[in-house]
Parts: C-alpha cells; structure tokens; sequence
C-alpha cells in the first residue's frame, strides 16, 4: 500500500472514530445528521464530478469508482457533527468558527489538487469550491438547530472568540496562515 493510499485510510478511520463518538452522545439525532451528511455530501461529489467539474484521476482505496465514496462518507459528516456539536450559541461567534474550518477544508483541497488524487477541472475553481463549502456547513449548522437540542450540544463559550481568548487566537493563525498561503497559491498559479 502506498503512502498516499495509508494517510487516506488514516483520515478515513480518524473521521469515522469521530463521527461515531459525537454520535454515540445522541445516537438519533446526531445519526440523522450523519446520514443527511454522508448521503448529500456524495450525491453533491458524485453530481459534480459526473458532470466534469471536476475529477479524481487516481482515487486511491476506490480504484474503479468515480468518487472515494469512504472519504466523502467520513470526513464531510465528521465537520458537520463536529461543527454543530461545539459551535458557539449565538451566530455571531458561528461564523467565525465556520469560517476557520472551511478555510482548512479549502487547504486540505489545494494540498489534494497538488496530487495526483484531485483535480478541478476549468469550469471549477476555488472560489466555487469555498461557496459550496460555506452552503453546505451552514445549512447542516441550520438544520443541526432544529434537529439536535442544546442539551446534547457542547457550544464553544463566545468569550473564547473574544480578543485574546484561546478561540479567537486559533481562528486568527487558521485564518490568517491560509490567506497567506492563498495569495501564494494565486500568485504560483497566475505565473504558469
């Protein structure tokens, strides 16, 4: 088994330990969850990618199948259990939290796209992928309130996203490191 192919399965298993203890707290409804995840996360992949947004040219444990299916099941349905379990009450802090996650899934992508794994084909680009990340994790958060009570949530206190707090210190150096590492990204790309 490859490198590339044994991170994958790392990250597959990290996910799927991780759906399963945010679900085994409130196995109903965070399931539910799971499942809304898992199923339009990949009918969304699936949809995108047979209509040649974009494409998976070596997609590792998948061999033969037109998305990883395994991936898209874990990793997607993990931040939305995880976002819906730990966001903060108030949708002022909410976006800040969302916006550092979906900037590290964005990076995790450009790092994808330098493999042989991933690849966006010219009708897709970042600013297309960034969109559908930020519809797709709010309206799981949207639904996650209706959904899942606060008794079975574990909001993150809106005092941590205050200046200074060890929230809004981790959401600076995500934000920040990945604007940065995106005016790289444009600047490599527009040079070629």
């Amino acid at each position: 088994m490859s490198v590339k192919a044994m991170l994958f399965l790392i990250v597959i298993l990290s996910s799927g330990l991780g759906c399963l203890f945010i679900i085994k707290l409130d196995w109903k409804r965070y399931g539910f969850i799971f499942l809304v995840s898992a199923v339009s996360g990949n009918l969304l992949c699936y949809f995108l990618t047979y209509i040649g947004f974009y494409t998976f040219p070596n997609n590792l444990l998948h061999n033969g199948l037109l998305i990883p299916y395994g991936l898209v099941s874990t990793v997607f349905p993990f931040i939305a259990l995880f976002g819906i379990r730990y966001s903060p009450k108030k949708w002022v802090w909410k976006i800040p939290f969302y916006w550092g996650i979906i900037h590290l899934g964005v990076f995790a992508e450009v790092i994808l796209k330098r493999t042989s794994i991933f690849r966006f084909e010219p009708e897709w680009d970042l600013w297309d992928s960034y969109t559908l990340w930020w519809i797709n994790f709010l309206l799981l958060e949207t639904l996650g309130g209706k959904v899942v009570p606060d008794s079975a949530r574990n909001p993150i206190s809106s005092d941590a996203f205050r200046y200074g707090g060890w929230a809004w210190i981790i959401f600076h150096l995500i934000v920040i490191t990945t604007i940065f590492l995106a005016g790289i990204y444009v600047g490599v790309t527009v040079i070629k």
